[in-house]
C-alpha cells in the first residue's frame, strides 16, 4: 500500500465542509422545488419534477462555467474528459434516485440514508484490495445498518422500505462511485475547472433529454420558466448546491484521501436536518407551499445518531485499506 501525503489537508477539511453546508442546504430546497413542481405541472409526475429540477441547475451552471473560463473552455485534456464523463455518470445516477426519492421521505431522512456510501467506501476498498478492513469497519457496518433501518421505517414483516428510501439507499451506491473516482491517483494532474466542466456539460445533456421524454408535451418544459417561485428555488440551486459545492468538491477532495472525504460527508445529514427544522415555513410563506418545518423526532435522532456514530468510529481508527493508485 503506498502512503501519500496531503500538505493542503487543512484547508481541504474546512472547503469539504462548506461543501456540506451548500449540499445540506440543497435538501429542504429540492423538496420545496419538487412541491411547485407539483403544483404548477401536475400532470406531469414526478419523474419530470425530478429530472426538471437537476437539468436547468446544471444547463444553468455550464453556462456559468463557460464563461468563467471564456478564454480556455476548449482545452480540455483526454484524462479530464474521461474523469469529468465517469463523475458525470456517477452523479446522474445518484441526483436523480435522490431527488425522486425526496418526494416521498423528509429531507432530513434522505440526508442520513444518503451516507450509507461512507461505510461502502472502506468496504468496497477492501474487497478491491482483497483484505479485511477492520473492526472498526465491521461495527460501523452494523451501526448504519441499524441506523437505516431506523431511519427507512424497515417493515420486518415484508423487509421492504418505502420508495423513497429504498431510492435514496440505491442513490448511495452512485454517490460511492463519484467520490472513488474523484480520489483515482491516474487522475491526479487534472485540473478541477475542467472535470467540472465536462461534469456539467454531460448532466445538463442527461436531464435535458431525459426531461423531453418525461414531459407530457413539449410545452410542459417551458411552464417552469414562468414561475417565479420556480426560477428562484432553482437559481438558489445553481450558485450555492451546484455551482459551488461542485467546484469546491472537485478542487479540494483529492487534496485529503478518499475515505477522509467520505467521512466529512457525513456532515451533510446533520446540515441538512437543522436547515429542515427552520427553512420549509420560511419556503411556504415565499412560494405559498404546504411545507413545515420538519421535527427532531426519537427516530431521527437515533438513526441519526447510529450513523454519524459509525462514522466518527471510523474517523478515530481509520480502514486499513487505501485507494489504488490505478
Amino acid at each position: 500500500m503506498s502512503v501519500v501525503e496531503y500538505p493542503q489537508r487543512a484547508q481541504a477539511v474546512v472547503m469539504l465542509l462548506l461543501t456540506n453546508l451548500f449540499w445540506g442546504f440543497s435538501f429542504p430546497v429540492v423538496k420545496a422545488l419538487t412541491q411547485v413542481h407539483a403544483r404548477i405541472v401536475p400532470e406531469a409526475g414526478t419523474w419530470f419534477a425530478t429530472c426538471n429540477t437537476i437539468g436547468p441547475r446544471f444547463v444553468l451552471g455550464t453556462v456559468v462555467l463557460l464563461l468563467m473560463q471564456a478564454r480556455s473552455f476548449w482545452r480540455i485534456r483526454r484524462a479530464e474528459w474521461q474523469q469529468g464523463l465517469l463523475i458525470a455518470f456517477f452523479s446522474a445516477g445518484g441526483m436523480m434516485l435522490q431527488n425522486d426519492g425526496l418526494q416521498f421521505t423528509a429531507a432530513s431522512t434522505s440526508a442520513f440514508l444518503t451516507q450509507l456510501y461512507a461505510v461502502l467506501i472502506p468496504l468496497s476498498l477492501a474487497v478491491w484490495q482483497r483484505r479485511n478492513p477492520g473492526a472498526s469497519v465491521w461495527v460501523s457496518c452494523v451501526l448504519v445498518l441499524a441506523g437505516v433501518a431506523i431511519l427507512g421505517g424497515f417493515d420486518w414483516r415484508t423487509f421492504t422500505f418505502g420508495r423513497g428510501e429504498t431510492e435514496t439507499l440505491a442513490s448511495s451506491f452512485f454517490f460511492m462511485g463519484q467520490i472513488l473516482c474523484l480520489g483515482w491517483r491516474r487522475f491526479a494532474d487534472n485540473r478541477p475547472e475542467k472535470i467540472t466542466l465536462v461534469m456539467f456539460g454531460a448532466q445538463a445533456v442527461i436531464f435535458t433529454g431525459l426531461s423531453w421524454l418525461a414531459a407530457p408535451e413539449a410545452a410542459t418544459l417551458l411552464v417552469p420558466w414562468q414561475s417565479p417561485e420556480w426560477l428562484g428555488f432553482t437559481l438558489i440551486l445553481t450558485v450555492f448546491c451546484t455551482v459551488g459545492a461542485f467546484s469546491l468538491m472537485n478542487t479540494w477532495q483529492p487534496r485529503i484521501s478518499t475515505t477522509e472525504a467520505g467521512l466529512l460527508y457525513c456532515f451533510e445529514p446533520i446540515f441538512a436536518s437543522l436547515l429542515a427544522m427552520v427553512l420549509p415555513a420560511w419556503f411556504s410563506r415565499w412560494a405559498d407551499l404546504d411545507y413545515p418545518n420538519e421535527i427532531a423526532t426519537v427516530g431521527l435522532l437515533v438513526g441519526g445518531a447510529l450513523i454519524t456514530g459509525a462514522n466518527v468510529l471510523l474517523l478515530t481508527r481509520p480502514p486499513r485499506v487505501a485507494l489504488p493508485a490505478g
